[in-house]
């Protein structure tokens, strides 16, 4: 059996180049996600939707391993989306002001249909607090630009700024919500070395 590496497949969105800027178009995909509000770094709100996200997004994965389909994968990063009602006020140092969307792409094979006897698998076995919150949707943000942040979180800003300035000396506006890909396990990987894709979609 072979284990498909969708990160692999999907290299010009999910590797990035550290070095310079890179202009993409982000296709539809689709997501297991949850919604909410408040600093990630405190919420615990958020800390129950990466254990809900990651628990469903790995029960699919050895369910449609063991089943007829017969095909492996690597389960995706954790991903987020991050806003204020008013993005010409985004700060990153007032994230108790933010909204979140916790997300992590499925391959094509994961529909509603095992996604609903994923869940009441999951719901049996650990029931995790946000499990109830997750919905399956698909997502596209057509147009971004994005790079490779190599770095603690709370060193993101001069990256964000390099994407903006890209888009805007492009003679683009920004548009929709700031993108990150966590691709660290930040439990294992010292601050210094974590690696986050920082994506904006733009007009």
């Amino acid at each position: 059996m072979d284990k498909i590496d969708y990160k692999k497949e999907l290299k010009h969105l999910y590797k990035p180049s550290q070095k310079k800027i890179e202009f993409r178009d982000v296709p539809i995909m689709n997501f297991l996600m949850i919604d909410g509000a408040g600093d990630p770094n405190t919420s615990l709100a958020y800390k129950e939707a990466i254990e809900a996200l990651y628990t469903l997004s790995y029960t699919l994965k050895f369910m449609i391993k063991k089943g007829k389909q017969k095909i492996d994968y690597g389960v995706m990063p954790l991903e987020g989306l991050w806003w204020v009602d008013d993005m010409s006020k985004f700060d990153q140092n007032k994230k108790e002001d933010w909204k979140w969307t916790a997300m992590i792409m499925q391959p094509e094979v994961v529909t509603n249909e095992l996604i609903a006897i994923a869940t009441e698998e999951v719901r049996k076995k650990k029931n995790p607090k946000a499990l109830s919150k997750i919905r399956f949707e698909a997502f596209t943000e057509g147009k971004t630009a994005q790079t490779l942040h190599i770095g603690p979180f709370s060193e993101e800003g001069p990256t964000i700024k390099k994407v903006h300035d890209c888009i805007i000396n492009d003679g683009h506006k920004l548009s929709g919500k700031h993108h990150e890909i966590y691709l660290s396990d930040i439990r294992r990987a010292a601050p210094e070395k974590w690696k986050t894709i920082v994506r904006q979609p733009y007009i």
